[in-house]
Formats: C-alpha cells, sequence, structure tokens
C-alpha cells in the first residue's frame, strides 16, 4: 500500500551508481532547459518571469516521489499557461498582485480537482477527449499562443485575447508602431533557434539564446535603444505561502480548473503511456498520476507555483538522456534551485524578445498537419470532428473548443452505435464457418428458407429501432419462402430492458408469420440477460445455440421432421380415402 502511494520505494530500494549515471546526465539536461523554458511559459500565464522557476521547484520534486513514470518530466508547459492566462484573463482585474493570487488559487483548485478524481479512481474520464479533438485543439492554442508572443517580437503592445478574429486585428493596428531593433532581433532569433535545432537537435538552443540574448544587451546597450529587458528578478527559494481563498470568483473559476485538470492530466498519461512501451520494468498507474499531479499541484500552490503538468519536450530529453528512475527529477530541481538561489541576477538583461522567440518556435513544433491530412483520407468523420475542434479554439474561445470538441466526440459515439454495422453471413464452402456475404460473395453458400444475421453492437435502446427496420428489410428481400431467421449474437455484449421487449415482440411476430426464429454464439453475459429477462421463456431454450452452424444443422433437421409429418399427413389422407 505505502508503494502503490508512494512509487519512489520501489526504485530507491535497488538504487545503485549505474542508474545515478544515467540520472545524473537527464537531469542537469533536464534542469538546464527548464531555466529558459520555464521563465518563457510563465510569461504565457501573464506572470512575471521568476513564477516559472517557483513551477519547476516543488512541483517536480513531488511527482518525483510520488508518479509511477519514471521519465515524464513534469513542469510549466505551454497549453496550461494558456489555459491559465484564458480562465484568469476573463476576471479583469486591476493589477499584478491580484492577478497572481487568482493564478494561485486556481492552481490549488486545479490540484484538489486531480487529487479528489485520483482517490476516486476517475482516471477513466481521460478517455472523453480523442486524439481528432485534443490536436484540433493543440494546433489552435499553439496558433493562439504564436501570435499572442508578437507583441514581444514586434516590440509593441497590443491586447491579448483568446479569440482568433480579435486577436488579428489588434496586431495589425499596433504595426505602425514597431520597434525595428526588437523585430530584428526577435526576427534574428526565430531563425537563429531553427538553423541550430536542425544542425544538432542535442544542443541546449534555449539555454544557448539566453546567454546570447544577455550578451547582446550588454556588450551592445540595447536597453538604451529601445529593447524590453526581463528586470530584476528576485532571488531566492519561494517561501511558504497559503494562496489566498477567492469563493467568490469560484463560480468563474470552476470551469477553467475543470478544463485545466483533465487536459493536464490526459497530456501527461499520454506522454508517460508513450515513453512506458520502451521500459518494461515498470508499469504505469494512470489512478496514481492523478493523484500525483494533483499533490505537485496543491502543494506547488503553497510556494508559489501555477499549474504543471507533463511536458512532452522535456521528457523525451530526459529519456534520450538516460533517465531511470525520479531522481534525474529531484536533480533538475536542485539545478532550478541553484539558479533561484544564486544565478537570479545574470538573467536581469535578459531580452523580452529572446523568451517570445523560444515560445514561437517551440509551439510551432504542436501543430500537427499530417493527423489531419491523414484523416481527411481514411476517415472523413474524425477530420470533421478535428476541424470543427480546431476552428471552435480558434474563433469562439479555448475552454469552448475542447469542451464542443468532446460533446462532438460523444455524439458522434452515439451515432455510430445508434447505426452500427449489421452483415447477412453464408457458410463458406465446405466449411463450417459462416462470413458476411458481401465479402465474401464468391465462396459463400446462401439457402433461400434461411435468413442469418449478425449485429455487430450492443442492443440498446438507441439502436433496437435499427436492429428491427434492417432485420425486416432483410426478411423482405427473402420472400415468403424464408422459414427460419439465425441471429448470430457473438459480438452482442449487452441487451438492455428496451431491446429485450422488442426482441420479444418480433419473436412472436414471426411465430405467427410461420417463422422460426434463433438465436446462435451468445457470449456469456448476453445469456444471463437472455434468460433474466425473460427472452428464453418466448424463445424456447430449443432455439438457443453455441454455434451458428448448429442452429442451421438445427433448421434442416425442424425442415426434415416437417416434411416427414406432411409425409404422414398425406399418407393417412389417402388410406382415409
Amino acid at each position: 500500500m505505502i508503494k502503490r502511494f508512494f512509487p519512489f520505494l520501489a526504485w530507491m530500494a535497488t538504487y545503485n551508481k549505474a542508474l545515478l549515471r544515467g540520472d545524473l546526465t537527464a537531469g542537469l539536461t533536464v534542469g538546464i532547459m527548464l531555466v529558459p523554458q520555464g521563465m518563457a511559459y510563465a510569461m504565457i500565464a501573464g506572470m512575471p518571469p521568476i513564477y516559472g522557476l517557483y513551477a519547476a521547484l516543488v512541483p517536480q520534486l513531488v511527482y518525483a516521489l510520488m508518479g509511477t513514470s519514471r521519465q515524464l518530466a513534469v513542469g510549466p508547459v505551454a497549453m496550461d499557461s494558456l489555459l491559465v492566462a484564458t480562465g484568469v484573463g476573463a476576471l479583469r482585474l486591476l493589477n499584478e498582485e491580484d492577478y497572481v493570487a487568482a493564478v494561485l488559487f486556481l492552481t490549488l483548485l486545479i490540484g484538489g480537482l486531480q487529487l479528489l478524481m485520483g482517490f476516486f479512481r476517475m482516471g477513466f474520464f481521460v478517455n472523453f477527449l480523442s486524439k481528432p479533438v485534443i490536436s484540433g485543439f493543440t494546433s489552435a492554442a499553439a496558433i493562439l499562443i504564436s501570435l499572442g508572443q508578437l507583441n514581444h517580437i514586434l516590440g509593441t503592445n497590443f491586447a491579448q485575447t483568446s479569440r482568433v478574429h480579435e486577436l488579428i486585428p489588434n496586431i495589425i493596428g499596433s504595426l505602425g508602431y514597431i520597434h525595428w531593433l526588437t523585430f530584428g532581433l526577435g526576427v534574428g532569433s526565430i531563425a537563429l533557434i531553427f538553423l541550430l535545432n536542425k544542425f544538432n537537435k542535442k544542443l541546449p538552443v534555449p539555454l544557448l539564446m539566453v546567454v546570447l540574448g544577455i550578451l547582446a544587451v550588454v556588450i551592445f546597450g540595447l536597453e538604451t535603444k529601445g529593447i524590453h529587458i526581463v528586470g530584476d528578478i528576485p532571488k531566492g527559494l519561494p517561501g511558504f505561502q497559503a494562496p489566498e481563498f477567492q469563493w467568490d470568483k469560484m463560480g468563474q473559476l470552476m470551469p477553467i480548473a475543470i478544463t485545466v485538470a483533465l487536459f493536464g492530466f490526459m497530456e501527461s498519461v499520454s506522454i508517460a503511456k508513450t515513453i512506458e512501451e520502451k521500459h518494461p520494468e515498470y508499469e504505469l498507474d494512470p489512478d496514481q498520476e492523478l493523484r500525483a499531479l494533483g499533490l505537485s499541484n496543491v502543494l506547488g500552490s503553497f510556494f508559489q507555483s501555477f499549474s504543471v503538468s507533463g511536458s512532452f519536450s522535456r521528457t523525451a530529453v530526459n529519456d534520450q538522456a538516460g533517465a531511470k528512475t525520479g531522481m534525474s527529477l529531484i536533480i533538475s530541481t536542485l539545478i532550478i534551485a541553484g539558479v533561484l538561489l544564486f544565478l537570479t541576477p545574470l538573467f536581469y538583461n535578459l531580452p523580452a524578445v529572446i523568451l517570445g522567440a523560444i515560445i514561437i518556435v517551440s509551439v510551432i513544433g504542436l501543430i500537427d498537419v499530417q493527423y489531419p491530412l491523414a484523416l481527411w483520407k481514411n476517415r472523413k468523420d474524425e477530420f470533421l470532428l478535428l476541424a470543427a475542434t480546431f476552428l471552435m479554439t480558434l474563433f469562439i474561445g479555448l475552454m469552448e473548443g475542447i469542451l464542443f470538441g468532446v460533446l462532438l466526440s460523444l455524439m458522434l459515439v452515439v451515432y455510430r452505435i445508434s447505426k452500427p454495422h449489421m452483415a447477412v453471413l453464408g457458410r463458406i464452402k465446405g466449411t463450417n464457418y459462416f462470413k458476411n456475404i458481401d465479402r465474401f460473395s464468391g465462396d459463400v453458400e446462401v439457402d433461400a428458407d434461411k435468413l442469418v444475421i449478425r449485429f455487430d453492437a450492443q442492443l440498446y435502446f438507441g439502436n433496437k429501432d435499427y436492429f428491427k427496420k434492417q432485420l425486416y428489410r432483410q426478411m423482405a428481400k427473402k420472400g415468403p419462402v424464408l422459414k427460419y431467421i439465425i441471429l448470430n449474437a457473438e459480438p452482442i455484449n449487452y441487451i438492455d430492458s428496451s431491446a429485450s421487449a422488442m426482441l420479444e415482440r418480433i419473436i412472436l411476430d414471426f411465430r405467427q408469420r410461420g417463422i422460426h426464429f434463433m438465436i446462435a454464439a451468445a457470449i456469456g453475459p448476453t445469456r444471463d440477460i437472455l434468460y433474466s429477462s425473460g427472452i428464453v421463456d418466448i424463445l424456447g431454450e430449443e432455439n438457443l445455440f453455441v454455434q451458428t452452424f448448429d442452429a442451421v444443422a438445427s433448421c434442416s433437421e425442424k425442415k426434415e421432421r416437417s416434411d416427414m409429418q406432411k409425409k404422414i399427413t398425406l399418407q393417412s389422407k389417402t388410406k382415409s380415402l
């Protein structure tokens, strides 16, 4: 039980120097990456850069002790930061102190929700976020983040919004006030980041850009020429301070808290599962992941951290650099603590345009083009789901976009299971196997007096009428020669009360028409329902078969007995005459 809630005890018991070597390299690498990334993502959240370093401190340490993934790198990420900025920005707070207080309270709410969901084993909620919804939302959010950072690249100040049709006019309206030196530095920085990433992907490019930017400001006196710099960054570790409980804002913050809690968890688990496939030595527990992320955010909020979750880029680097356990995150935490204690004065001359360039390049990689193209070719219904989520997120809002996408994906599921696949089966020549006659048209035998059908879904109130309509349509195609209908029930894993009543009615209707109805290949749970609902009482146990072939053979026996009875009756009438 203790190891279940504190997974670090499992790897700590067998920890050795060989594991430390890989964890040390990975921890140093991720820690170095986190310095510029954390500061940049704090800007996305509308927070001073120092809060990005705070967010990389306590949450990392908590997850290292409680997380089941040994490579997942937890900390500030772009998507969560944008959602936080959108939610708190809607409160229209007047000063920075109130804004920071609201963000910390929101982080507490997010962590509390994740913690509760983890204890109630509600990790399955992540399944409601389908890949098309995630892809559409992420691509739209990446565009909004990139456009929002153009104020740092252009050296202008325009109103921020999460609606692209409002944001673009704001950007265009600010073009007359471009600071050309800032613009040149921004464009050059973006180009240089792309070139360095292409040249060597193992280079700590963001950190290198931070160093170059600081040197450029110091050497050329760029601050005096209008380049905006980060300025004073508080030195030292964040102190323990309870978030200010803002009950009057609960109604406004709770929807965004639920969204960030679910999306952050989904993002983290998706990344962790991808990495887990390479590491069979441990098993991921989604519910414990919820608890670990929840406690990371709850405790983090007491140490001035905004919402955190798993980072794809840092997790990939962590794994590639040789991380074997959560010790790599502990080492990364120590790196951040060292920066906070001793190195914050070095970032005084960091140009804000450099952080803007780092953000733009990092989020551009989140815009997925290949996946929508693949869906367009093969799954147009899911492409429409992705496109709808993408457009709704861009033009209506982040929270509205993801909620609309989830609702639309659920509606798509309901539509599919309300009209599932239904096949007419025939026997493969020379075998006892029955297959779809449309797929095996040249190799199947079909008897004129028999209709063998397979319904590929559960039977419930939403599709019972469709089942009945398709069954009677196939029956009409057979005409008056039809004497036997066999339902292959193997794919049917559930029959609700509405569908049970429908089955009873059609069994009685077929009996009046002189048609024998039989059920074959029903799995155990379905057979239980057939008995408990009383369907078998109307159907008759003699019409319930283990295999479709047995039901077809029974039809032949019934036909022989019927023919024999007719012959005996005819002979009796002849003798009486």
